[in-house]
């Protein structure tokens, strides 16, 4: 199904100028695709290129987010699973098109996110498998708030990467009901952490070195509880002083309280890593709620979107969701007012906050972000939306207004959003955007690890090369162990200060492989290099599409259906 009638330079190509074109066939149905490299599409999905049910569904469609029907042929562009590919004509005559569609349920064909029974069961594919989720709901020990950001989507990164003894985990899953005749091939694939020696080796020796074989009793979930204490004592301590008696002293204070929740307790609650306790990550995962985001929104933004596609520009929204005030990939297509951003972004840092506002708000009522959609998210999430944003309001802005007035309110909420804005957009940022973790010319490490395709990627060394470290142990406590991203990112179920523990076994065994390990000793270090790199991609020549550059309309087209609905 879907072979390349004639295989053109197989494997990789070093160097990126050239590119070649493959015809894939399926049925009466004939596609030109250029490609730079190589390409391994699965046929009957959308992440190939729409040949099969997919290309089949959007050709008769004339859907234009996968084809649109130009003279007697329909013009495709999308992306696929492995590399990202524009298919130049596809050869559909309508009615063959509509002759050929798969309609039947039970075949194995078909949409899983439109067509019944699927689209009203809570699915999820793991390893090429379709499970039944719905009985495990509510007996998921992490959770179902958790379980929820598996459901219509393939699982497999998530759950390996969470669990630090998969197998045993992986023997719970194989009890639930499988779904026989599920069109796996139309979920687009996910990552398979399990099948990265590198990161294998690592997990082994962690549970071995650092945990004693003790993970399985959740000490990998707890050790960080003296650090919470500290944090949720400022934190309420700054909101209460700053209720009390508004301005702008008051409000910077309060803004680093809110940033510090941010960087620690609600990011490490929301991995479920704070505590072998449902509720008690779930407390305090709320608290990015109360200090202005979506505990929410930010599960799925960042656990679903970021943490698994970590810089690659065509599903990390971090990546292409700042597009076009900030271009954060040479991929991107430049402006020109690109060549300032390293001037310019920071009079837009301060504002931060109020971005993170729009964008939770226009998540909920869309039901997604940029780069996932929410479908798992129950009833009672999305009502915390609401709430969260009501509370948060209230202390920031309604009880200054109500007792101190409007000029009073305006000035100490601008100064808690700046300040909260300036650390988390300068912590957030720095880990992930300099030399050593993208792309670029000349070429780095980490460019040629992201230029494999997504069938040839080891997930944990892309997760290994696209981080940076900076600091050690109290970093860690004042940020939640973002400092260390790169063990983080490995393991974002462990709680927050095993961190620098785990590092020195990651820096062995990446060393051991001839791995680069990016890390700077303090944040002074590492904001020069952030600065560098923002300053270089801003200037950097545009890519080619065939070349696996990016155009604006593949930008707008990944916001307006999720980016991994793509790919």
């Amino acid at each position: 199904r879907g072979r390349p009638r004639e295989e053109q330079e197989r494997r990789r190509m070093q160097g990126g100028g050239a590119s070649t074109t493959r015809t894939w066939t399926k049925g009466a149905m004939r596609a030109r695709v250029p490609c730079n490299g190589s390409l391994r599409a699965r046929a009957g999905t959308r992440s190939a290129a729409g040949i099969g049910v997919g290309l089949a569904r959007a050709a008769r469609r004339g859907d234009q987010h996968f084809a649109r029907r130009v003279g007697g042929h329909v013009v495709v562009v999308c992306r696929s699973q492995a590399k990202g590919v524009r298919v130049l004509s596809v050869e559909a005559p309508e009615a063959e098109v509509e002759e050929r569609e798969p309609s039947s349920v039970g075949s194995g064909a078909g949409d899983p996110y439109e067509d019944e029974p699927w689209s009203k069961m809570k699915w999820t594919v793991y390893r090429g498998k379709a499970y039944d989720l719905t009985a495990f709901m509510n007996r998921h020990p992490g959770g179902q708030w958790l379980l929820n950001l598996a459901v219509k989507r393939d699982c497999t990164a998530l759950f390996e990467s969470y669990h630090m003894r998969p197998e045993v985990a992986a023997k719970r899953l194989g009890m639930l009901p499988e779904i026989e005749d599920f069109p796996v091939s139309a979920v687009p694939t996910s990552p398979y952490p399990n099948d990265s020696d590198f990161y294998n080796a690592v997990r082994d020796r962690v549970r071995k070195e650092v945990f004693k074989g003790q993970e399985i009793k959740g000490a990998h979930r707890s050790g960080s509880e003296w650090a919470a204490m500290i944090i949720l004592g400022y934190a309420f301590s700054s909101f209460a002083l700053y209720v009390a008696a508004p301005g702008v002293l008051t409000g910077i204070l309060c803004g680093l309280g809110g940033a510090w929740l941010g960087l620690t307790v609600q990011h490490c609650g929301n991995h479920g890593a704070m505590s072998t306790k449902e509720w008690v990550n779930q407390f305090l995962g709320l608290m990015d709620d109360v200090s202005g985001g979506s505990s929410l929104m930010w599960r799925y933004h960042h656990q679903v979107s970021h943490h698994i596609h970590c810089n690659d520009e065509e599903v990390d929204e971090d990546v292409f969701s700042p597009y076009p005030l900030l271009r954060f990939d040479h991929r991107l297509p430049q402006k020109w007012f690109h060549r300032f951003q390293h001037i310019y972004m920071w009079a837009m840092y301060p504002f931060l906050q109020l971005v993170f506002q729009y964008g939770d708000i226009r998540g909920l009522i869309e039901g997604k972000t940029d780069g996932c959609h929410i479908y798992g998210a129950s009833t009672n999430e999305k009502i915390s939306v609401v709430v969260g944003k009501a509370v948060h309001y209230t202390l920031i802005y309604g009880l200054p207004l109500l007792f101190h007035g409007w000029k009073t309110a305006l000035i100490a909420g601008m100064s808690y959003v700046a300040a909260q804005s300036i650390v988390l957009a300068t912590t957030f940022a720095v880990s992930h955007n300099v030399p050593e973790t993208k792309g670029g010319t000349p070429e780095t490490f980490a460019g040629r690890k992201l230029r494999e395709t997504r069938d040839e990627r080891d997930w944990g060394v892309q997760q290994l090369v696209t981080s940076a470290n900076w600091g050690g142990v109290f970093g860690c406590f004042m940020t939640g162990g973002l400092n260390l991203q790169i063990e983080h990112h490995l393991f974002p179920a462990v709680s927050f200060m095993h961190y620098p523990a785990i590092s020195k076994i990651v820096r062995q065994e990446a060393e051991a492989r001839g791995l680069e390990y990016a890390s700077y000793p303090t944040l002074t270090e590492i904001l020069p290099r952030y600065l560098k790199f923002m300053r270089d991609v801003g200037r950097a020549e545009d890519v080619p599409v065939e070349e696996g550059g990016v155009t604006e309309e593949m930008i707008e087209r990944r916001r307006a259906e999720g980016a991994l609905g793509f790919f």
